[in-house]
């Protein structure tokens, strides 16, 4: 259910925004959210009644918009790359 320390690193490795960036940039950590949202929600699919989990799925949500209004605010191109290669809205 949860994103595998393997997985985690692959990601941040494919998003990151320079050579010694290890997860701290936010296109990495939308990638990693990202991730654990689908995650989540699959889980959601399954336990409808978990409110725990809704919570912290939404806490999760809420934390992406946020990144990615950042990142659309500082850069509008990279946005619009992010969200190509996540499969995010559009």
């Amino acid at each position: 259910m949860s994103v595998t320390k393997e997985k985690k690193s692959e990601l941040i490795a494919a998003f990151k925004t320079t050579e010694k960036d290890n997860g701290g940039s936010a296109a990495s950590q939308v990638a990693v959210l990202t991730e654990r949202i689908r995650n989540l929600t699959q889980h959601m699919k399954e336990n409808h009644k978990d409110e725990h989990s809704k919570r912290g799925l939404l806490l999760m949500v809420n934390r992406r918009k946020k990144l990615l209004a950042y990142i659309k605010k500082n850069s509008v191109a990279e946005y619009e790359e992010l969200i190509k290669k996540l499969g995010l809205r559009k």
